[in-house]
């Protein structure tokens, strides 16, 4: 059966207890703020939604975070940050005894989650690591990967924060943490054992345990949403991981990716952006025509070409999805070419 959108007769932030908010093309781009957001977010609160950002970041402080997200006019406290380095200190902490020493390779921010954990940082196989954390900062050489390298080899259990293959930068598009981590598999012919990053679900799986304080029962997975804008990170990541999700059009992705989305990569809902938290979304429907209409728009594949009628309108967007995703799933290809989604 083909995964196509779902819908909500009401708003999500009340249908949802728990938000999983992806940060750099959600929340903010780079040291801006995104349109609509710090609004969206605050309402959302107000209506009894509990807030928690994640991100593949490792070297940003959960405090430092929170501080900009301050900034923007949002309550928000550090615990509510959820970074790979806390998701990877923790993923540890379960796989190797208390006081065990781990040797990180990673920014201050990795290291002190590691040491909050319990463990000792070291920087040196001499030091017989149980455990490896590999993450990413600017400033890593080829002797710190080398000691990583060096550990793997002598036994030590292999973790990573994330394995995004590039990063952006000021200047373009520059080698990540992924690509770091392929020249230590060269290395070793060894696999990490887990990665915290997205699109791998631990990040919403610890998410959801660090939201329940003083032994609270964890929110239930199907009362979380994931909400991000990138496809191959976070809503893959909850697709794995058993979440619905809401991708919005603030970041990453456009109509057309959405469009020619795989099975795995595709959201619960669609938004243009964060306001679509405070709103019911209306379910697509397959007309016995074989269009499909959402609320008052409509979609439809004639010939293989894909015809809306409102290329302005995102209920339109969310018809046209699901009319492609079900040609596709058949084993059809579809000319989306002709609609260009002017969305506002």
């Amino acid at each position: 059966m083909s995964k196509l959108l779902g819908g909500s007769g009401r708003p999500l932030d009340q249908a949802y207890r728990l938000a999983l908010l992806d940060l750099d093309g959600v929340v903010y781009r780079g040291k801006l703020p995104v349109d609509h957001a710090s609004d969206s977010i605050r309402q959302a609160q107000a209506d009894g939604m509990t807030i928690e950002y994640t991100t593949n970041n490792s070297s940003r402080f959960q405090r430092v975070v929170a501080g900009q997200l301050q900034g923007f006019g949002l309550d928000v406290e550090p615990w509510q940050v959820i970074t790979s380095s806390v998701v990877a200190a923790r993923m540890v902490a379960r796989h190797i005894p208390r006081g065990s020493s781990v040797l990180v390779l990673g920014a201050e921010h990795l290291a002190e989650e590691v040491s909050r954990q319990g463990m000792r940082v070291v920087r040196h196989v001499q030091d017989r690591p149980a455990a490896v954390i590999q993450g990413w900062y600017p400033q890593m050489s080829w002797e710190e990967m080398a000691q990583v390298a060096y550990a793997v080899e002598h036994g030590a259990q292999y973790f990573v924060t994330n394995r995004d293959l590039t990063i952006p930068r000021e200047l373009g598009i520059a080698p990540g943490c992924g690509s770091m981590i392929q020249a230590v598999i060269n290395a070793t012919g060894v696999e990490p054992i887990g990665s915290a990053g997205k699109p791998e679900s631990a990040m919403y799986d610890e998410a959801r345990i660090l939201a329940a304080h003083d032994g609270a029962t964890p929110v239930e997975r199907e009362q979380c949403l994931a909400i991000g804008d990138r496809l191959d990170t976070d809503i893959e990541a909850g697709n794995r991981g058993g979440y619905d999700s809401l991708a919005v059009l603030t970041g990453v992705t456009d109509p057309q990716q959405l469009l020619h989305a795989p099975e795995h990569l595709r959201p619960t809902y669609v938004s243009m952006d964060l306001r679509g938290l405070l709103a019911p979304m209306p379910r697509p429907e397959r007309r016995p025509d074989g269009s499909w209409r959402c609320a008052d728009a409509s979609a439809r594949v004639n010939d293989g070409q894909l015809a809306v009628s409102d290329s302005e309108d995102i209920n339109a967007l969310r018809a046209a999805l699901c009319a492609v995703w079900e040609r596709t799933d058949a084993g059809d290809e579809t000319d989306t070419t002709d609609v260009g989604f002017h969305l506002a």
